[in-house]
């Protein structure tokens, strides 16, 4: 019962009010969806009518957005918009928009929306301005306003009774409009989210992130320790053993060579901690991306051109796939290709990283060959939802295309 009192006077309320009101505003450009769609399908899509589909259907996709403008500030609801589609051509771009099933549900909410919207509008109005109308009739009555046939006054006896049924318009309104705006939610989050299937992939892609975030972290703290710990002891083992060579006698050979020795399996031991410690996080992707690449081209046996353009800096993750894949492919093109050139370009742009090697040597290259490293690479991509893209014909030259979300 208090519910019921305390209603109308909710903050609640008034922000469903006006979410209401203001829906109807926000209705009327997207009732061209619909009508669109009504018009033009069944008149056949030929000509222009399927362009002008896929236009609206474009348009259909941005009313999460377009609706989230009122629904996040005043009933805190989050509309989360449709992924982008990327076609390579306009062609393309027209096939994924007419199969992608969040832009058709769009506009059915759409169609759905605007009859809602102006339900939702007349109660939110009638249940305020109209209820308040009513229960001061008989205030208007007495102050001379003897014209209120439109509310049902005739006569000054009618006034307590539409009195009444403005009171309790007035503490029912609010639930009503709570159903409609309930109803509302629901059909938006049916219609313009992302779906039970959506939803799951998101979170397998999220938890995915998450657990990758944590491996390489994982792997940078192993890095660091052993570069600070083992490697270090190591390094002062060397030392000591230099010492104890000094002070030996030159008659003491048995010692010398035990100890000469084991300053070998030392130097031994640290080459092969250095290699682990560069396979883990190479040192030199500490000074960014395209720094890393430079100093792979100067240590690479053959003369390498580098060109990086980015439009932001890429994720740790893609980074390191990227470092990686441009230096077995240096490799390969060093000690399998047979080539004398080599150009490696980096670019990125519209949310992906792009990574082209090519190089001037004998082709034959094959993911399914052996010894190159190839599959490897493309499980790396495919890791990242990327994809690895080989072209080399016998005779070459050799293209290897790795493509990566930057995100």
């Amino acid at each position: 019962m208090r519910a019921v009192l305390v209603g109308p006077f909710e903050w609640r309320t008034w922000r469903q009010v006006l979410y209401a009101v203001a829906g109807v505003v926000l209705s009327a450009p997207a009732l061209l969806v619909p009508v669109v769609l009504v018009v033009v399908v069944p008149a056949g899509l030929v000509g222009v009518g399927l362009p002008l589909v896929v236009g609206v259907l474009l348009l259909a996709r941005r009313l999460p957005r377009w609706f989230g403008l009122l629904s996040r500030p005043l009933l805190g609801w989050e509309l989360p918009p449709p992924p982008p589609l990327r076609g390579r051509t306009l062609l393309g771009l027209a096939r994924l928009v007419l199969v992608d099933g969040r832009g058709w549900r769009a506009a059915v909410y759409a169609f759905v929306k605007v009859p809602l919207a102006f339900v939702s509008a007349y109660v939110a109005v009638v249940g305020t301005l109209f209820a308040v109308m009513l229960i001061f009739s008989p205030v208007w009555w007495a102050v001379g306003a003897d014209d209120l046939s439109p509310v049902g006054v005739d006569r000054r006896g009618d006034t307590a009774y539409v009195s009444a049924i403005g009171v309790v318009s007035l503490f029912l309104f609010p639930w009503l409009l709570r159903g409609l705006v309930a109803l509302d939610r629901a059909l938006a989050t049916l219609l313009l989210g992302p779906g039970p299937a959506a939803e799951r992939i998101d979170e397998l892609v999220t938890s995915r992130a998450a657990l990758t975030a944590d491996a390489a972290a994982t792997l940078r703290r192993l890095e660091r320790d052993l570069h600070d710990g083992t490697q270090a002891r190591l390094v002062a083992l060397g030392m000591t053993l230099a010492r104890i060579e000094k002070r030996l006698g030159p008659d003491e050979h048995e010692a010398l060579a035990l100890v000469d020795a084991a300053r070998g399996g030392v130097t031994d031991a640290l080459d092969e901690l250095r290699e682990i410690v560069r396979g883990i996080h190479p040192p030199a992707l500490d000074a960014g991306l395209p720094t890393a690449l430079g100093t792979l081209a100067a240590r690479s046996g053959l003369p390498v051109t580098v060109s990086v353009s980015l439009d932001r800096t890429p994720s740790a993750d893609a980074a390191t796939t990227v470092y990686f894949t441009a230096a077995e492919l240096l490799s390969n093109a060093a000690k399998h290709a047979g080539a004398r050139t080599v150009e490696l370009s980096l670019s990125g742009a519209d949310g992906w990283l792009r990574l082209v090697v090519t190089d001037d040597g004998r082709g034959g290259a094959a993911a399914s060959s052996t010894g190159t490293g190839l599959r490897g690479l493309i499980a790396r991509a495919r890791a990242l939802d990327g994809r690895l893209e080989v072209s080399s014909p016998d005779g070459g030259p050799t293209t290897v295309v790795l493509s990566l979300p930057g995100a």
